[in-house]
C-alpha cells in the first residue's frame, strides 16, 4: 500500500510540475507577443568608407577618426624605364571623423592639382529588419574641392571662385547576403570653370559599386562611374572611370589594392578628368591604407 501511495504522490508532483512549466511557456509566449521587436541594423555593407575611389555608404562611428593614405602610380604600360609606373606617384592624405553615428566630416589634400577638399556625409536610411523593415541604406555626400596650382596666365583677371568645384551624391546600398553588397550612387559635380565655352559646368554620373567577400578578412571590389550627360571635352578626351580592387583587413587597418584607369582620388578628378583607356592598357596601380583611432 505504501508503494502505491508513493507512486500516486510522484504522479501528482510530475503533473503539477508539467502544468507549472506549461504556464511558464504560455506566459513567455504572451510576453513575446506584446514585447516590441528590436531593430536589427545591417553592418559591414562595405569594409571602408570607400568602395575604391568613390565613397561607399559607410561612415565613421561617433568619436572615431580615420587617417587615410592613398597612392596612385603612373601608367603600367610605360614599361621598365618608368618602372611600370612606380617611379611616379600621386598621393592623398585624409582625416575623416564621425561626429555622430549618422554624420561624418572629412578634410584631405591631394598632390594631383594640389587640391584641398572637404566633405560631409549623412546617413539618411539604414538597411534593417525586425521592428523596422528597410531594404536599403541611403547616404548623402556633400563636398567642395579647391585646386591649388598656379594660374597658367597670371596676367589676366583670375578669380578664386574659378578654382572651386562642388559635389553632391546620393548613395544607395544593399547588403544582399553575408558575401555580396551592391551600390548605386548618382552624382552631380559642378565646376565653376571649364576649359572651353562648349564644355558643361555640370556633370552627372552614376556610380556603380559592388563588394564580394572571398574570406573572413578579404573581399573583391568593383567600381564604375559612367558620365550621363557627355560634354564635348569628355566625349573626345576623357573616359569613364573603372576600377577593380581587393580589400584586406589587418587588425586596425584596412588595406585596399587596386587597378584603375585614373590617377584621381576625389570625385571632381576621377569622374570628369580620367583619360586612361582600359582597352589600351592605360592602367594605374594604387593602394589605400586606412587606420582608425578611437578618440571617444
Amino acid at each position: 500500500m505504501n508503494q502505491y501511495k508513493s507512486l500516486i504522490v510522484i504522479v501528482f508532483i510530475s503533473f503539477g510540475t508539467f502544468c507549472i512549466r506549461a504556464q511558464e511557456i504560455n506566459s513567455l509566449q504572451m510576453l513575446d507577443s506584446i514585447t516590441p521587436k528590436a531593430v536589427q541594423y545591417t553592418y559591414g555593407t562595405f569594409k571602408s568608407t570607400r568602395v575604391i575611389n568613390g565613397h561607399s555608404n559607410e561612415r565613421m562611428p561617433e568619436g572615431q577618426l580615420d587617417v587615410r593614405f592613398e597612392h596612385r602610380f603612373g601608367l603600367i604600360n610605360q614599361g621598365y624605364y618608368e618602372f611600370y609606373g612606380l617611379d611616379q606617384s600621386n598621393t592623398l592624405i585624409s582625416l575623416e571623423y564621425g561626429i555622430k553615428d549618422w554624420i561624418m566630416v572629412g578634410l584631405n589634400r591631394a598632390s594631383l592639382d594640389k587640391t584641398v577638399s572637404g566633405f560631409t556625409k549623412f546617413s539618411i536610411l539604414r538597411q534593417s529588419k525586425g521592428a523596422v523593415e528597410m531594404p536599403v541604406s541611403m547616404s548623402l555626400l556633400l563636398g567642395t574641392s579647391i585646386v591649388g596650382t598656379r594660374w597658367k596666365d597670371p596676367t589676366r583677371d583670375n578669380l578664386f571662385s574659378s578654382r572651386i568645384s562642388y559635389t553632391t551624391q546620393l548613395i544607395f546600398a544593399r547588403k544582399l547576403n553575408e558575401n555580396l553588397s551592391l551600390q548605386l550612387a548618382p552624382i552631380w559635380i559642378h565646376r565653376n570653370l571649364v576649359a572651353l565655352v562648349i564644355d558643361k559646368n555640370d556633370q552627372f554620373a552614376l556610380g556603380i559599386g559592388s563588394r564580394y567577400k572571398i574570406s573572413r578578412r578579404a573581399s573583391i571590389n568593383l567600381e564604375y562611374y559612367p558620365i550621363l550627360n557627355t560634354s564635348w571635352d569628355h566625349s573626345t578626351t576623357y573616359r569613364n572611370a573603372l576600377a577593380v580592387g581587393i580589400d584586406i583587413e589587418t587588425g586596425g587597418h584596412v588595406f585596399q589594392l587596386m587597378l584603375s584607369n585614373t590617377q584621381g582620388m576625389i570625385e571632381k578628378t576621377f569622374i570628369t578628368e580620367t583619360t586612361g583607356n582600359w582597352l589600351k592598357g592605360d592602367l594605374h596601380l594604387g593602394f589605400n591604407i586606412s587606420r582608425v583611432f578611437s578618440l571617444k
